[in-house]
């Protein structure tokens, strides 16, 4: 059975973020055929400020290590309606026409947590259209989840079976999805 290597993004960058820790929790719920590897924002610049000319080497960095993944999962948060500032332009830079578009015909899965239905809405048709006019495979019907104190057990788990149980099935269908998409 083929491994996956799933770049994963979390576009927050507080140490200390519930996506973060969702991320986490998402990845442990997942199958053995998703090998996950955090793409890490904390380096990259907040703005591009048209740095094609002289780009940081945060940003060809993180080009690549994207570039090198077979699929995505992004995990955001969605309280601002909008894609974090760092997480847009680091998508930005990975479709540059200096650079081979690395976001093109990559399967991508999309999941965080959310205080409420709008302010979700409003970011997943946000990034939805940013990666489809990238030209990325974006599974459908996103996993947010309604932000609660009491998501995750100490140990970092999702606590109530039923969210660990949606989480499980939506990684085992984007599973089948990369199957499909990259090939066995």
């Amino acid at each position: 059975m083929r491994t996956y290597d799933i770049a994963v993004l979390v576009g927050s960058l507080r140490r200390e973020s519930i996506n973060r820790k969702v991320a986490t929790a998402i990845m442990r719920v997942a199958p053995p055929a998703l090998r996950f590897r955090p793409v890490p924002l904390d380096n990259l610049p907040m703005y591009n400020g048209d740095l094609e000319a002289l780009r940081p080497e945060s940003v060809n960095h993180f080009t690549a290590q994207c570039a090198a993944a077979d699929a995505f999962l992004i995990v955001m948060p969605e309280f601002n309606r909008s894609l974090p500032a760092v997480l847009k332009n680091a998508i930005d830079w990975g479709s540059k026409p200096m650079d081979r578009n690395v976001w093109r015909d990559k399967p991508v899965a999309m999941s965080g947590t959310s205080p409420g239905a709008i302010g979700t809405a409003v970011g997943q048709q946000h990034l939805r259209q940013i990666m489809g006019i990238l030209g990325a495979a974006v599974l459908g019907g996103e996993a947010y989840l309604s932000f609660k104190p009491d998501m995750l057990d100490a140990q970092g788990n999702f606590a109530d079976a039923s969210t660990r149980n949606f989480m499980a099935a939506y990684m085992e269908r984007f599973s089948v999805f990369v199957g499909k998409l990259v090939g066995a």
